[in-house]
């Protein structure tokens, strides 16, 4: 499984990604996360997606899906959207299944990792 984690402005988020990527294998993770966030502990097979988040929500979809569709291997994905805001949310969900890309949603709880779908 491949892991596309958004990481938003919000560090108080940023655990949530961590319990992903360090209590679940996965075949590849992709950090999207702004230029205005600082740089994010990433494991060695991890790749940091790097947007502008001050683009318009259209704009914004289409760089994502121009810097995901040819890194991502797999007919679907785990997806956290735990992090970051609504307009980054839209537009990464929209970037996903335009490439088309099947997506599940994911996030790190009390009880470990669990697929929200």
């Amino acid at each position: 499984m491949e892991l596309v984690a958004l990481l938003g402005t919000d560090k108080e988020s940023w655990g949530q990604v961590l319990g992903l990527i360090n209590h679940q294998t996965w075949n590849k993770i992709f950090i999207v996360r702004s230029n205005s966030v600082e740089s994010f502990p990433l494991p060695e097979h991890a790749e940091e997606i790097v947007i502008d988040t001050s683009r318009p929500i259209i704009e914004l979809k289409k760089e994502m899906q121009d810097k995901l569709k040819t890194k991502l291997s797999e007919f679907e994905a785990c997806l956290s959207i735990a992090s970051g805001n609504g307009k980054e949310h839209m537009a990464l969900i929209s970037a996903l299944l335009s490439i088309p890309l099947g997506i599940r949603l994911v996030a790190f709880t009390k009880n470990g990792v669990e697929f929200i779908n």
